[in-house]
């Protein structure tokens, strides 16, 4: 160990706390390569490193110094990643310690329980506690529906540590919610891990094992054509609310997509008394909240019938007024053409298709996939209809996506007027440095 660093200190669960490199490693950038850096952007590639001093292990920290030998702040450091360093802290005098994970994890968590309307003290409600690099925690996401948390770790320097931080997360999100925590668990299953040289990683991390299902409420909109009237309600939900069903063990991300929970009170407002198309439905969530927004029938399209199943016990356990949903289980592309060879028609539509795009080299495809399926949904709308679609591929900027939308019209021969643009909501933010935390965008249009 280099002279002058003091030793490693050792974590909770035996994982690598320390605050100071370990081997005394040391990040020099190469000349010029140091402006992202000083500009708070968290990712240091590569190709931006002159050498590594040091023999830092994958997930160790290590000191970041410009080419002058100027001292940056702290990252942690994975030679097997394409993003070589990942900033921590721009404070080179400041320890990486105990004080400072636990004190990011509840800076992220005050920002939660001060969110209007957000929830955090209700028993049964979900939102996102931790968001990666725009909470200044980059590879580190957890989620709270109800009682439980789950975390997935992105980076090696979040895996390391994963066993700390969630019993961290648990004490701290018990202080910031008023209720205890019944239990972590661990959703590392996303294929950028791959690009760390981790494997997947699925499995209870703190307290008790979560069920097969948990149900979380969300709150309902009001309706676009009368913010004074609730939408039809069964007496035995509380006023104003719907239950959601979540697969923590095996569900798409860490179990349902928080980041679209103020879209689906959006765009149900103008669900009332239309005919509505959901596609890549998932368990429903936009199909549930448009039934209880009135709409006078539902239909949804996914490919996997375990989340349709858990779709049609969402809305049998709401008992809302709608007649008969239908749920069909098929590709979305092929069902979709499928109804317009056969003439069928809808009010509204929504499309919120998963990632079509993994990197650069996929963006020419992904547009092609964007544009074809939002063609074939206009064709499907009858004049005066309403799309709202959407795209979670960060790749693909929100202006990319309004030209794709706008040749899928012209090719359509439809006029689209937007109505609103939409993004992921205020538990899932985006700091300035790091505008690639921006990945999901919608446009909630009318057809004309």
């Amino acid at each position: 160990m280099a002279q002058g660093l003091d030793p490693p200190i050792a974590g909770a669960y035996g994982c690598r706390m320390s605050s100071y490199p370990i081997n005394g490693a040391v990040l020099h950038l190469k000349p010029g390569r140091d402006k992202p850096v000083r500009g708070r952007h968290p990712w240091i590639f590569s190709g931006a490193v002159a050498r590594m001093e040091g023999a830092p292990a994958p997930g160790d920290l290590a000191m970041v110094r410009a080419a002058d030998g100027q001292s940056l702040g702290w990252a942690t450091v994975n030679d097997r990643s394409q993003i070589l360093g990942r900033m921590l802290s721009w404070e080179p005098e400041a320890p990486v310690d105990e004080a400072f994970w636990r004190g990011r994890l509840g800076e992220a968590m005050g920002l939660r329980a001060a969110l209007p309307d957000l929830g955090l003290r209700r028993e049964d409600g979900a939102c996102r506690l931790v968001n990666a690099e725009s909470d200044g925690l980059p590879g580190l996401v957890i989620d709270r529906y109800g009682p439980y948390l789950v975390l997935q770790a992105l980076t090696a320097g979040i895996d390391v540590r994963k066993a700390a931080l969630a019993r961290w997360a648990a004490e701290l999100w018990a202080e910031a919610g008023g209720r205890a925590c019944a239990g972590v668990y661990e959703r590392s299953d996303v294929d950028v891990r791959a690009k760390e040289g981790l494997a997947e990683a699925v499995g209870p991390l703190w307290g008790e094992a979560a069920p097969d299902v948990l149900w979380i409420r969300e709150p309902l909109g009001r309706a676009a054509s009368d913010a004074t009237v609730d939408p039809p309600q069964a007496e035995s939900l509380k006023p104003g609310t719907v239950l959601l069903p979540v697969d923590i063990r095996s569900g798409h991300k860490t179990g349902a997509y928080l980041d679209q929970a103020d879209n689906r009170r959006r765009v149900a407002r103008y669900a009332a008394g239309r005919r509505v198309l959901n596609v890549f439905s998932y368990t429903g969530g936009f199909g549930l909240h448009a039934a209880a927004g009135g709409a006078a029938a539902l239909t949804q399209v996914d490919s996997s019938g375990p989340a349709l199943a858990l779709a049609a016990q969402a809305l049998a356990r709401a008992d809302l007024p709608i007649a008969a949903p239908e749920l069909v289980e098929a590709d979305a592309f092929q069902q979709l053409r499928r109804w317009r060879d056969e003439g069928r028609s809808f009010d509204m539509i929504v499309l919120d298709p998963p990632k079509f795009v993994m990197n650069a080299g996929q963006l020419a495809k992904a547009a092609r996939a964007y544009k074809d399926i939002n063609l074939l949904a206009l064709k499907l709308l009858d004049r005066g209809g309403i799309l709202a679609t959407f795209s979670c591929s960060g790749l693909v900027s929100a202006e990319f996506f309004q030209q794709i939308l706008h040749g899928a019209a012209l090719d359509a021969g439809r006029d689209l007027a937007i109505l609103e643009r939409l993004g992921q909501g205020a538990d899932h933010p985006v700091r300035l440095s790091f505008p690639e935390g921006a990945y999901l965008k919608g446009i909630l249009g009318r057809v004309a």
